[in-house]
Formats: structure tokens, sequence, C-alpha cells
């Protein structure tokens, strides 16, 4: 007997059926989803110094909170551009939740991130991280600081070199002279008169006026000019002035940098580590530096030089600024150990665990190679070193020599005696003439008490932890948070940006980790 098959059942579906209560979203959103959290800490800190941003009268504005709000929680979930965020608030249950249903367009976004935020953006960070300082989930007292690079939002084949704008002026001055003395040569010894564009920088007007006087020097020459020389004098008539203008104007960009983006001029070109060809090309980008604790941003900020070394005064100074205290120890790599860090941090009153760049050669080779500088008995008495064959090398004077941060390193000079012939001359001193050593006593004593601190029980744990503190962070950046290259331009739109990143990041490890107490919002 065949059974009589079943009927399928489906649930009721009509898209037109009336609610006599209509639903509500918040009742829709669970009591401890992220979008809760964001909301209920950016609630608890103080927004006058962004309602200070906006001059008053006229048509009424959005809430400045309710787009910091939208903004934050879109970095969150890596939606980084305006026309991203614009779309989620009419698409995203959870963007229309935070903003309350409203939907500024991405124009406005645009236009609040890059003017009004930027200007209030690292008060109400800093208002955040002291929230967290007060539930103890952090602590300033150690911070660990380091550096990555990340692209910025520019075109990698639009470049300014300062090298390039060098050569080009030596050459064009090297040519000028050239035809200068071609002209002379021409000349009769009552037109003749001396070389006068010596000048170590040409400048548009001094070689207008150059060109103008070889043409009437030529003109008044019978001799024929060639024909190769008068197309480079029209040439050099009509580009070389111009030219010289745009080097100016260039160089007035460049500041102390040796490249620039003409897409952002603030970018310059530094190696990246993340470049998918992986061969450390150069591209337009900024160098990223954050202070942590507990795998939470406590500050951050840009640079335009890519080097770590000079950044770090920069950083505790901001530091300080931000939170009216220094942390009694600050961590980072190598990268950051000079005389110069070492003699700030030390008037600064921190002890900075931070190893010198030959801190571990050293450490592995000191039996092994006794003819490093480093290795030298030192007399001080006598202000004399010796060297390995226990002869002296005396005194020979000082040298100074300034850092790029303005800080003047005091090297004294000591020459050795009796090098020829002596049976370790081919290990300890391969150049010509007496070995001559230069050594800062400062940074020598500096080094010392860095060594001190490195190989102290605080010092050395504190150290080991640096690798599971600071550099998981850029991890999450750039791996999880995909956040490997700007979508703003210019250094105000790039700290904004790293803020709101820095933002993300700490929100997202709060949520994960469930290191914040708060109270859901409801309605």
């Amino acid at each position: 007997m065949k059974k009589t098959p079943k009927t399928p059942a489906f649930k009721p579906y009509d898209q037109h059926q009336m609610f006599l209560f209509p639903p509500s979203i918040e009742d829709m959103i669970p009591k401890e989803h992220p979008v809760r959290v964001v909301n209920s800490i950016l609630d608890k800190i103080n927004y006058t110094s962004l309602f200070d941003r906006y001059p008053g009268g006229g048509t009424s504005s959005y809430n400045p909170v309710m787009l910091v709000k939208v903004i934050v929680y879109s970095y969150l979930n890596n939606i980084y551009t305006s026309r991203k965020i614009e779309a989620a608030l009419k698409e995203n249950i959870h963007h229309m939740w935070i903003s309350g249903m409203q939907q500024p367009d991405h124009n406005t976004i645009n236009r609040f991130r890059k003017d009004k935020l930027s200007l209030s953006l690292k008060n109400l960070f800093t208002q955040v991280v002291e929230l967290l300082v007060e539930q103890k989930v952090l602590s300033i007292k150690e911070l660990y600081l380091d550096g990555t690079k990340i692209e910025a939002n520019a075109n990698k084949y639009t470049f300014v070199w300062g090298n390039a704008i060098k050569s080009n002026k030596e050459k064009m001055k090297r040519q000028l002279k050239d035809i200068w003395e071609f002209a002379q040569k021409q000349a009769s010894e009552d037109e003749k008169e001396d070389f006068p564009f010596e000048y170590h920088e040409p400048d548009p007007e001094s070689v207008k006026e150059a060109i103008e006087r070889i043409n009437k020097s030529l003109a008044d020459s019978e001799a024929e000019v060639p024909a190769k020389l008068k197309q480079k004098l029209k040439y050099a008539e009509k580009n070389w002035p111009v030219n010289l203008k745009k080097y100016q104007e260039q160089e007035g960009i460049l500041g102390e940098r040796k490249s620039y983006s003409k897409t952002d001029k603030d970018a310059t070109f530094m190696r990246m580590k993340e470049d998918h060809m992986m061969n450390g090309q150069l591209k337009a980008g900024y160098n990223v530096e954050i202070a942590t604790n507990n795998q939470l941003v406590v500050s951050y900020d840009i640079f335009q030089k890519p080097g770590d070394t000079t950044t770090l005064p920069d950083v505790v100074k901001g530091i300080q600024q931000e939170y009216g205290e220094s942390p009694e120890y600050l961590i980072a790599d190598a990268g950051y150990g000079s005389e110069e860090n070492y003699q700030f941090l030390q008037k600064e009153g921190i002890k900075g665990v931070i190893k010198y760049n030959y801190y571990d050669a050293k450490k592995k080779r000191k039996s092994k190679y006794p003819f490093s500088h480093e290795n030298l008995y030192y007399n001080q008495k006598e202000d004399c070193l010796i060297c390995p064959m226990g002869q002296r090398m005396d005194y020979a004077g000082k040298r100074y020599r300034k850092t790029e941060n303005g800080y003047t390193l005091e090297l004294s000079r000591y020459k050795a005696k009796n090098c020829e012939g002596c049976p370790l001359r081919g290990a300890c001193h391969k150049g010509a003439g007496e070995r001559i050593i230069e050594i800062s006593h400062t940074g020598r004593e500096l080094r010392q008490k860095a060594e001190e601190i490195l190989e102290s029980e605080t010092g050395a744990e504190l150290y080991r932890r640096r690798k599971i503190d600071v550099e998981p962070v850029f991890g999450n950046i750039k791996q999880n948070m995909g956040f490997t290259r700007f979508t703003l331009r210019g250094k105000k739109g790039v700290l904004t940006e790293l803020g709101l990143v820095a933002f993300a990041h700490n929100f997202r490890k709060i949520i994960l980790g469930k290191m914040f107490e708060f109270t859901p919002n409801f309605a």
C-alpha cells in the first residue's frame, strides 16, 4: 500500500504583515554586543574640547558625539572610508542603533573627521585611557615603545628626491660655467671680465642674469657660435630659471627630509617590510610610533623620518603632555638606544630599559674580541686608554658632532703608539698609520647604566615582556584589522586616522578580554 506523501510545512512568510507594535531595534541587539560597549564607554567622557570647535549660530549640525561613536565603531569593524560608513548607516542595524537612525552622508563624515575631530581626538583618546587606568586595566608606569611604517595614501610613482634636486642644480651650475668660459675665450681683451657666477646655491634671478650676460658677450663677439651651444643657451634661458624656482619650492616642502610624494607632500619614501614583492620596496609612508601597556595603546604619534632613534624624546614629551606625568620605565628595542636618548631619559627621571645597537654582540664576543674600543681599559686619572698590547693611547683632542635632533656629541680622541710591527696589528687595526679611537665618555657611562638596568631582575623581566606587549598590537592592526594603508592624506589627517585605529584596537582588546565593566544602555 502506497503511503501518501506528507505536505511540507513552512513558517508563515508575508512581507506585508502589519504589526500592532512595531519591532524595536533596541530589542534586536544583544545585551553585551560590542556596539553597546563602545556606546557605554564613549558616554563616560567629556566632549567639551570637541564642542568648542563649533562657532555657534547658523543651521543645526549633526551631534558630534553621535559622529564620534559612529566613526569609532566603524573602525572597530574595519570600515575606514567615509562612503562605506555612509552605506553602513543605511544597511547595518548596529550602525543604525548607535547613530539613533540618523544618516549623515560621506561628505559630512569626512569633513567632521578631517576638520573637527582631528583637533580633539587626542583629548578624547586620553580620557578613555584614563578610564582604563582607573579600572586598573592598564598602567602608564611601564610603557613599551615601538614603531612601524604604514603606507600613505599616495601614488608611489610621483615623487621628489632631494639628491636629484641637488644633482640637477650642480649640473646646471657646471654647464653655465662651461658656457661662460667659452664666451670669454671668444671675447676680445677689452670685453673680457671675470666669471661672476661663483655662487653655492643657484637662484632664478642670478641664473637669468648670467644667461643674459653670456648672450650679450657672444653677440658682441665676431667668432661663430656653434649651433649646439646656441640651442643649449636657448633651452637654459627658457627652462633653468623656471626649474630653479620649482626646486626652491620643493626644497621648502622637503625641509630636512630626503624625499616626498607629490600626492601626499607630508609623506616620505620609506622601506616597507610588508611589500608584496618581499624586497623592501620604497613607498611613500609615515613612521608610526606607539606606547603600550597590557597590549593597549596609551599614546601614538607619526613622524616623517624613517629612523626610530630620533623619535623617542617627542613621544615621551607627548605622554607627559597628555597625562601630566612620566612613566617610571620605558622599554624599547635597540633601535632607540643612543647616548642622546639615554641622556634625555635620565634628565626626565625615567628608567630606560633599552639596549644599544651592539649590546648583544658585545655580550657574545666579549672574550673573543678584546680589540673593541668598548673593551679597552680607560685610565681616568691619566686620561688615556690601554691598548691590547698594554701600550698607552694618549689623549689627542676632541671632536664635536651634532645629531639630527641637535644633540651635540663630545668625542675624545686617543692615538696609539708604535702600531707598526705590533704582532696584534692585523687583528687590532688594519688602517694605515697609528690607530685612533674616538670615545664619548658620557655615552660610555650611560651605556654602563643601561646595562645595569637591563641586567637587573626587574629590567630583564620588562624587556622579556616587550615582545608580547607592543609587537602584537602592530600585528593586530595590520593583520586582523587589515590596516596597512592610510585613507586620509597630510600629517593632520594621518594622525587623526591613527588615533581612530588606536581607539578601535583598544576597544577590540577590551571587548575580547572583557576588561571593562559597563552598564548597557537601554531605551
